[in-house]
């Protein structure tokens, strides 16, 4: 007899875990609290409707995007196809009709014998299962979350309060994200590394040091830089400890340079003086090929991100791999609380998928779902869930979510550097003028080659 088991939210995550189980014997109960419960960002109760943008961005294999595409189509996803059917032109990009995408996902998901919908919030875990509850979880399942994803902790310890105060909260509410950008794509000539008074390793930081010309220049472009004004259920307060830049830019002229841009503890080693003002970068990943810009979060739309962080000396040519924002959602701290497959803690058939785990993007929430999909069944079956390895987009990604640091932890998107950089003998092959490029093409045939490979294990 088939086993049972449940999926929690109907999204594209939702849609992607509760077909790869029902497709692999399992009978599914698929709970969707909609329209019970609605959102304040959901106009039909279909399963598979996008809320925000109707792009599912490039399908270009050497863009990171269309590289995850790539992969999760040869692992069997059943979204892409119905979004390669609703597809609307939109040049190398991926983009469809809303209405047309959300009937198709919901008639094909429920066509599936397997596969049961069930209406209603949640407020408890179902093991064996999976929840893709997304950015607008209920506030009954994220109690319960937090609940399940907390430690006991000593006696007398309420469930959800936190161990220490330095411990990262388990489940954020919203995003407050600053930009992260390529290390080959700045300029070292005019970047110094070094922590601030030389703490910890003492070059932990790379620091963009102003001039007090150049630091006012920059807070003029700031203060008149267009900002993004979000739909109503992207609204988030801002706290005092995590204001926007552009927000702090116009409290005052100064008010960076004693905050975030702060130049103290960070003389320039060329001029053994400390500069006016200094833009730090924090490493992002292990190799040190991700670096984000501390403090930066903002709402800034991305051309004005583009424009005026390039303005930062050392920036001029910053290639992008995440662009600053501040919106409604609940995600969870994923490296601090879950497994390297996305499972809760003592309990190996209860998987996390989607946005949720701190994934950005509709690819990325549906390959997160399909991997959940996939990973339970095995387990359910007796073997060990499976995850590709790191020289692949998707394992990047995992790997990300795995080995990120908690006290920094933001959620992310598919992008190169999140690929284990080439061995040291083909990086130093690649050179000339076009060495960005034949790089690329070296990471892509590689990761194309490596998840071939690994899905030829799986069983």
């Amino acid at each position: 007899m088939s086993t049972a088991v449940t999926v929690v939210g109907g999204g594209l995550a939702g849609c992607e875990a509760a077909w790869a189980l029902a497709e692999r014997g399992c009978r599914v109960t698929l709970r969707e609290m909609r329209p019970v419960v609605r959102t304040p960002a959901h106009q039909t109760d279909r399963l598979g409707e996008l809320v925000c943008s109707n792009s599912f961005k490039s399908i270009d294999v050497s863009n990171a995007h269309g590289l995850l595409k790539a992969e999760l189509r040869r692992l069997g996803s059943v979204l892409l196809p119905l979004a390669d059917q609703a597809a609307v032109p939109a040049g190398a990009a991926l983009a469809v009709d809303r209405d047309v995408f959300a009937r198709l996902a919901h008639e094909q998901v429920l066509a599936h014998p397997r596969i049961t919908l069930e209406r209603g919030e949640v407020t408890e875990l179902p093991s064996p299962g999976v929840v893709a509850t997304g950015p607008l979880t209920s506030e009954g399942l994220a109690a319960a979350i937090v609940r399940r994803l907390t430690p006991a902790g000593p006696p007398g310890r309420r469930a959800a309060e936190p161990l220490s105060p330095a411990e990262p909260p388990r489940l954020a509410f919203y995003d407050a994200i600053a930009p992260i950008v390529s290390h080959e794509s700045l300029d070292r000539s005019r970047i110094y590394a070094l922590s601030r008074y030389g703490k910890g390793e003492g070059d932990d930081y790379l620091n963009c040091p102003m001039s007090r010309e150049e630091y006012d220049r920059f807070i003029a472009a700031l203060t008149a830089a267009d900002q993004f004004t979000a739909h109503a259920f992207d609204e988030v307060p801002y706290f005092e400890g995590c204001l926007p830049v552009e927000e702090m830019a116009r409290r005052g002229p100064e008010t960076l340079r004693f905050g975030p841009m702060k130049p103290v503890g960070l003389p320039d080693p060329r001029t053994g003086r400390e500069p006016w003002a200094v833009v730090q970068l924090r490493r992002e990943d292990r190799a040190g090929q991700m670096w984000n810009l501390v403090g930066f979060q903002t709402r800034l739309r991305i051309p004005e991100q583009q424009r005026v962080f390039r303005t930062i000396p050392g920036l001029e040519a910053a290639e992008f791999l995440r662009f600053g924002s501040i919106h409604r959602n609940t995600y969870l701290n994923t490296p601090g609380c879950l497994g390297p497959a996305l499972t809760a803690p003592g309990d190996d058939a209860l998987f996390f998928a989607g946005q949720l785990t701190g994934v950005e993007g509709y690819t990325e929430s549906l390959g997160t779902g399909l991997l959940a999909g996939i990973n339970l069944a095995r387990r359910l079956a007796g073997q060990a869930p499976s995850l590709p390895p790191a020289t692949t987009m998707l394992g990047g990604l995992y790997r990300y979510l795995r080995d990120a640091d908690p006290a920094h932890f933001q959620p992310m998107n598919a992008n190169f550097g999140l690929l284990e950089p080439l061995d040291d003998a083909t990086a130093r092959r690649l050179g000339g003028r076009n060495r960005k490029d034949q790089k690329k093409e070296a990471l892509v045939q590689r990761a194309q080659q490596a998840f071939d490979h690994w899905l030829a294990t799986l069983t």
